[in-house]
């Protein structure tokens, strides 16, 4: 079966490519993508992708399945965000394991969809896998009306948590409110001060959707004793975890991506997830990031929507139809 996907040639450029689809094996299944979003990581990897196909979130119908895949059958719709040690998923086939692969919300197209899989790992993971959540406890939203940030805060609220997200603009504002914030805070104003003046004067949990190092001391300084911090940006010079010794606090890494790259024994929970996350759109509880719609997927407008992507400031998801037809 000819494959058609648009490769990396230049930092900045992309090419339609033919070629040919292999059969999946294993625990792998063939999707016939229907949709995809952007992340800031399809940026951030592109220029190290060349020849590759980037792209790392997805919604579409399962065409064929591997000898040992147990979780699907073909014809099912499923969302996932893929391996970045693999080829991505702006082309019209896509190759992915089952174990990270959910089933889509029925409630939902597949543009609407295609808006969830990666922030939704990301956002649970971090939540409970990294923070270890507790009901009635408070937490900070660093830029909470990002792709991570929108899906952190209604899965926080869920569980009970008092929620403060940071946001500039007056969109943002709005969206993190509706999305449920109890707090907004200006981002673009000192973090601390900003507290003080809705009678905060620190938090449970942290989580930093945005600039870890400029934001470090500050975030050491409000965070709880015995208080837990996660970021998902990594930095470029070391951060002085001296600084939250005294308060016995503690701070990770969210990333992913984690276990696929490394086939860790918990590879399957993000199949799990996903399916939590479908289960609780279908209800209701929660709702799609899918704000930007960008039209069908092509060189020009791949490239246009990275670039905005580059730019920052987006709230929620962008998303592309996939027709290659």
């Amino acid at each position: 079966m000819l494959n058609l996907c648009l490769k990396v040639n230049t930092d900045t450029n992309f090419t339609l490519t033919e070629e040919q689809i292999k059969k999946p094996l294993g625990h792998d299944i063939l999707v016939a993508t229907k949709a995809v979003s952007l992340n800031p990581v399809d940026q951030k990897v592109k220029a190290n992708k060349v020849g590759k196909t980037i792209g790392y979130d997805a919604s579409g119908i399962i065409l064929e399945v591997g000898a040992d895949v147990t979780l699907f059958k073909v014809g099912d719709e499923v969302f996932y965000a893929g391996d970045v040690t693999r080829e991505g998923t702006f082309a019209k086939y896509h190759l992915v394991d089952e174990r990270i692969v959910g089933r889509k919300p029925t409630t939902l197209t597949h543009l609407q969809a295609a808006s969830l899989p990666l922030t939704s790992i990301t956002a649970y993971e971090g939540l409970h896998e990294q923070l270890g959540i507790k009901t009635g406890k408070s937490i900070l939203v660093i830029n909470g009306a990002g792709g991570v940030g929108s899906m952190v805060i209604q899965l926080a609220k869920l569980h009970g948590l008092k929620v403060i997200a940071t946001a500039s603009k007056e969109d943002s504002i709005e969206w993190v409110k509706k999305l449920g914030a109890d707090v907004v805070i200006n981002h673009r104003k000192d973090l601390q001060e900003e507290l003080i003046k809705n009678d905060i004067k620190q938090v449970d949990y942290i989580f930093c959707n945005h600039s870890t190092e400029e934001n470090f001391n500050t975030m050491a300084e409000i965070i709880a004793p015995q208080g837990r911090i996660v970021s998902i940006v990594e930095v470029s010079k070391p951060l002085d975890l001296g600084k939250l010794f005294s308060k016995k606090a503690s701070f990770s890494w969210e990333l992913m991506f984690t276990k696929s790259m490394y086939q860790t024994e918990d590879l399957q929970s993000q199949h799990d997830i996903l399916n939590k996350i479908s289960k609780l759109i279908d209800e209701g509880k929660i709702i799609h990031t899918a704000k930007n719609i960008l039209g069908v997927l092509s060189e020009d407008s791949l490239k246009k929507g990275l670039n905005d992507v580059a730019a920052g400031g987006s709230v929620g998801k962008s998303v592309f139809e996939v027709d290659f037809s």
